[in-house]
């Protein structure tokens, strides 16, 4: 594998965190699950960590506190086999409640995929 960092590398990896985005956004699990690497490493706060495609998948669909939604990212950046972004998330919780929050990810990527994920929130809340 190749560490030679191009425009058309880092484009592909920006498309892939705005993928990643509309495929949760649009509950689109099956896009979602091409996002990530099998032995993917998803932190996020106030969960242990998700190891593996099938527990991500599994927080997605029925343990995540969210309803409805949408990220808006603001900026996304990327080195090489690491990238970043962060934005605003603003939907609705399963109790009804608005959502209206900041976060931030970090990511490392292999072989065209996310292999670990982490998020922040301002609090964890999300």
């Amino acid at each position: 594998m190749s560490n030679t960092i191009t425009l058309s590398n880092i484009a592909a990896k920006k498309k892939l965190i705005v993928t990643l985005f509309f495929a949760v956004d649009s509950s689109d699990w099956n896009l979602l699950k091409n996002c990530f690497d099998d032995n993917i490493i998803y932190e996020r706060p106030g969960y242990q960590p998700f190891i593996g495609l099938d527990k991500m998948l599994n927080f997605y669909q029925y343990e995540r506190v969210i309803v409805s939604g949408q990220h808006y990212i603001e900026h996304i950046a990327v080195d090489n086999n690491h990238g970043a972004c962060w934005g605003k998330f603003i939907g609705v919780h399963k109790n009804g409640s608005p959502i209206n929050e900041r976060f931030a990810d970090v990511y490392s990527f292999e072989n065209g995929k996310f292999k670990t994920r982490r998020s922040y929130f301002f609090r964890p809340a999300v």
